[in-house]
């Protein structure tokens, strides 16, 4: 077959099949794990467990980053980078108390500042008031007005002296707080109980069967599609959602079901179109300002928002469809490989977001820790 007819897994493990059988001394791996199935995953983890060879993996798979890293690099958003020793589980502890650390220094910093600054502020009105009073006393003893002229000229030299131990004290920067998503996804009027069902319902493509299939999806339902690459899981979502026809068999989709969906491809804004037009035409927002102002929670600005969906990076075109979720409402989330090219923060919210999400979920991955955070009520096996 031609590689553009393969799925995204198939795809993905040629690839994989033509670099490890090359000869190589240092092995490159950029986002190996996306749309792998678990067999797949499992052979590339043995691989990078018993090469020789030294590997740099950029990977945001937590489970494959615990079970090969011995060292993790990290890049943070001014551009730095920052070794751990250890591996994955060393990284995590060593970068919270960094982190801990050097919120400490600078609470401690902050303090420091504030003080002397309190302390120079209290000196000088103590001095400006010990002269005021000198010159309202109306005292004609020189002696006495000597007396109190000096103690406040002595405050004043120890305002002096404070302002001078607060320019020699060390600045400590702030620690780097970088973007922060915050997803929510908002929730449509509840569907009927029967959100989707096939019975019976086969698919026929080329040399490729799937079903019959019989299936039937509940309101609320927590559904972990999972099985090998090539099995048919994203012909199983198209089939749910009446995308695709039965060669056979019977399927329909329930009253008052409203789909919000991330496909495997990241097609949904389309190919022709400003990514601005795109994701009005997608989201339902009327306002264009207000639009900027959600993309720009995913980290897409001025920069990008005139630009054809289709020359945003993978990882931007997941933000840019999460940010059309987040701006419409619905009942029934389909998500396929959903973690595919996110960082590691995003996942987070993600995993958080899905953790409380009150409608029905479709979720196909095969990132482990996600089926676990998303608390998938069940996981039905896809083999063709």
């Amino acid at each position: 077959q031609e590689v553009r007819h393969l799925s995204g897994g198939q795809a993905a493990r040629a690839a994989l099949a033509a670099v490890l059988l090359s000869g190589f001394d240092v092995l490159l791996l950029d986002e190996p794990t996306n749309d792998l199935d678990f067999a797949a995953l499992d052979m590339l983890e043995d691989f990078v467990g018993r090469t020789r060879s030294a590997t740099v993996l950029v990977s945001h798979d937590r489970d494959f980053l615990r079970r090969t890293a011995t060292a993790v690099v990290e890049i943070d958003e001014q551009g730095g980078t920052h070794r751990y020793d250890g591996g994955w589980e060393a990284y995590l502890d060593e970068r919270a108390t960094a982190r801990r650390h050097a919120e400490e220094r600078y609470a401690t910093y902050l303090d420091q500042r504030d003080t002397l600054r309190q302390r120079a502020q209290k000196q000088r009105e103590w001095s400006q008031q010990g002269v005021s009073k000198v010159r309202r006393s109306g005292e004609t003893d020189k002696f006495i007005r000597h007396f109190r002229t000096q103690s406040s000229e002595h405050v004043a030299a120890k305002a002096r002296s404070t302002d001078r131990q607060l320019e020699r004290l060390e600045v400590v920067e702030k620690p780097w707080e970088g973007w922060d998503l915050h997803l929510e996804l908002p929730v449509a009027a509840r569907s009927g109980d029967l959100v989707a069902e096939a019975t019976g319902a086969v698919v026929e493509r080329g040399g490729f069967r799937l079903g019959p299939v019989d299936l039937t999806i509940h309101w609320a339902d927590r559904v972990g599609i999972v099985g090998p690459n090539g099995g048919g899981k994203s012909t199983l979502l198209a089939l749910l959602l009446g995308r695709l026809d039965p060669t056979d068999g019977r399927l329909g989709l329930g009253p008052g079901v409203v789909v919000g969906e991330l496909d495997q491809a990241r097609a949904g804004l389309g190919a022709d179109r400003p990514l601005l037009s795109a994701f009005l035409a997608a989201s339902g927002i009327d306002d264009p300002q207000q639009a900027r102002s959600l993309l720009a929670k995913f980290g897409l600005g001025a920069e990008h928002v005139a630009r054809v969906a289709t020359s945003l990076s993978p990882g931007e075109r997941t933000r840019a469809e999460l940010a059309v979720l987040m701006g419409r409402a619905t009942n029934c989330l389909v998500l396929d490989e959903p973690t595919n090219h996110l960082d590691l923060p995003a996942i987070e919210q993600l995993e958080a977001a899905l953790a409380t999400w009150p409608g029905t979920l479709l979720l196909v991955t095969h990132d482990r820790e996600l089926l676990t955070h998303a608390a998938t009520s069940r996981v039905i096996e896809v083999s063709g």
